[in-house]
């Protein structure tokens, strides 16, 4: 098999990319470092904010600010991506799968890829997470989905009993 002109000049132009990798430049226009004040907040379709910080130069990665009034939920979702919630204020639990877990200021909460979850405040407190995700390396080969049934336990949409309550 012979290869075209064009898919040589293209495989000649990846490898000028990859050699251009060691310079140790970076472009002012970089944010290095992007404040939590800069976060835009947006209303999801549950009680919960998202706090965008599209600043953040990461490309395989993202970051979130998440906010849970006290005793409310985010709609319980999956995506195919995996996610890591820090606990920076507040109490409360998740439904990860079939599973319960229960989690406070200063836990890390990771959820699998495509499994159903929804995150809950204890009473009392708002709850406070930064979430880091690996969605912008999926997206960048496009393989990003997400999946909202709503503000709906895990035990209803799926029928099986809860595996233990929340304790407070």
């Amino acid at each position: 098999m012979t290869l075209s002109r064009d898919e040589l000049d293209e495989f000649s132009k990846s490898m000028a990319r990859a050699g251009g990798r060691d310079s140790q430049h970076v472009g002012e226009e970089e944010h290095l470092v992007v404040s939590s004040a800069e976060a835009h907040w947006i209303q999801t379709g549950s009680p919960s904010q998202i706090g965008l910080l599209l600043r953040i130069p990461a490309r395989s990665i993202e970051f979130f600010l998440q906010k849970i009034p006290a005793g409310e939920g985010s709609d319980l979702h999956r995506h195919v991506h995996e996610s890591v919630h820090f606990v920076q204020h507040g109490s409360g639990w998740s439904e990860i799968g079939d599973q319960r877990v229960r989690w406070s200021a200063g836990s890390f909460v990771y959820t699998p890829p495509w499994i159903w979850h929804r995150h809950y405040a204890d009473d009392g407190r708002d709850v406070e997470m930064i979430v880091i995700e690996n969605s912008r390396l999926l997206a960048a080969v496009d393989a990003s989905q997400r999946e909202s049934m709503g503000n709906i336990s895990f035990a209803d949409a799926f029928g099986v009993a809860e595996t233990c309550a929340p304790e407070h």
